[in-house]
């Protein structure tokens, strides 16, 4: 009996972050939140009574800023680098000491 040699393709992605049309890691989750916030806000303007042409145009207008706003933080921080930035900010410019008793052994 012949056993057919299989051939599987090694995947190249390896220890690589997720990525989908160009949008890196945790920016794939910022866009579908923003799909479904906007999806309750038609939902919410169409109930009010709003006429359904005025609801589209807004969630059109308001969905191609949320996906350049997206795209750009992706392009701009990467995959890790927004939560960098955001770390850098809470890092304090001066520490101020007023007495030595920090640097005393209390022994």
């Amino acid at each position: 009996m012949i056993m057919a040699n299989s051939v599987y393709q090694i995947n190249k992605g390896i220890n690589k972050s997720i990525e989908f049309k160009g949008l890196k890691a945790q920016y794939i989750w910022y866009l579908g939140g923003g799909v479904i916030a906007l999806l309750v806000l038609f939902a919410a303007m169409y109930i009010i009574g709003l006429p359904p042409y005025i609801c589209i145009g807004v969630i059109a207008l308001t969905g191609s800023g949320l996906v350049v706003q997206i795209y750009g933080m992706s392009n701009k921080y990467g995959e890790h680098g927004m939560m960098k930035a955001m770390a850098r900010r809470l890092v304090p410019k001066v520490i101020k000491v007023k007495s030595r008793k920090a640097f005393m052994a209390s022994n």
